[in-house]
């Protein structure tokens, strides 16, 4: 039995759906099981509730050997640890007193470079608290995600422009959530490993916000531009949309860590690199949307 949390997400729904293909026994925790496809209740056990609430990971841990988390940081968070670490807690009870064998986790790059990274640093936090369970653990460590982007979609439409607190020469790698998604399924589908770990997902080039501005124009036939944008202006916009203090800040103390370099750090391996190009993602995904 597999369990998935976050299975209506951008990343966890992917992950369900090579898991039911895969033909493997699934659970899922889900706060609204109204919004899971008729297609997919049919074929998952579903726990309602909060994968952040003690006694629902308890039942839904129950008799599960793989667990896919990807923490719902709580958006209105008193502080990043509360939305990281503190909701992972009693997760970690479960696993260990469900004798769950193997969980695959959602992270970001920077392990043992990332001070005060903010939202990465929450993440790392959260990984160090799923490792000391007992539990065999990987946590998947990424760059920004190229999907993204698609807040951006209606800006990108009508104004040619989107906007971001980085410098647009900076080259650093981007991934797809799809490619995220096929590395946690892959993960969660093999018994054979164990340990803690981290298996870094780069994407297969670097690429500066310049870059992306030219592949987007070149594929959506229209000029696109990137407006790079004040530090303070993003925990603004954090805050304006009901973000909290903290977790406002948070996003802005990790672009300011991206801005230093720590997407760079992680080598890209053939291991680590995964094969969705910002120029099919945007082909597959990004053409389509702006289209709608």
């Amino acid at each position: 039995m597999i369990v998935v949390t976050t299975p209506t997400g951008q990343i966890g729904s992917q992950v369900l759906g090579r898991l039911i293909e895969g033909g493997e026994p699934v659970r899922v925790i889900a706060r609204d099981p109204a919004r899971l496809a008729d297609h997919v209740r049919e074929r998952v056990e579903v726990v309602k509730g909060s994968h952040g609430d003690r006694d629902v990971v308890d039942q839904a841990f129950d008799g599960a050997d793989a667990v896919f988390w990807l923490a719902a940081a709580d958006p209105r968070a008193e502080s990043l640890e509360a939305a990281f670490v503190d909701f992972t807690r009693p997760a970690c009870e479960a696993f260990e007193n469900r004798g769950v064998e193997r969980v695959v986790g959602i992270s970001a790059l920077g392990r043992g470079t990332a001070e005060n990274a903010g939202h990465v640093s929450a993440s790392l936090a959260m990984d160090e608290l799923i490792g000391a369970s007992g539990v065999n653990y990987r946590a998947l460590v990424m760059p920004s995600f190229m999907d993204n982007l698609l807040w951006q979609a209606k800006s990108i439409v009508d104004d040619g422009v989107f906007f971001g607190p980085l410098s647009g020469d900076l080259k650093a790698p981007t991934c797809a959530n799809r490619d995220i998604a096929a590395a946690a399924a892959r993960l969660l589908l093999d018994s054979s490993w164990g340990g803690v770990a981290d298996v870094p997902v780069l994407g297969p080039e670097d690429l500066s916000q310049h870059d992306l501005a030219e592949i987007m124009s070149d594929v959506l036939g229209r000029p696109v531009r990137y407006q790079r944008i004040p530090m303070e202006a993003v925990r603004e916009q954090q805050l304006a949309i009901g973000r909290s203090e903290a977790v406002a800040q948070g996003m802005v103390d990790m672009m300011a860590a991206k801005e230093a370099g720590l997407d760079n750090v992680q080598p890209r391996t053939p291991e680590a690199t995964t094969p969705t190009t910002f120029r099919q993602w945007c082909e597959d995904v990004l053409k389509p949307a702006v289209a709608s």
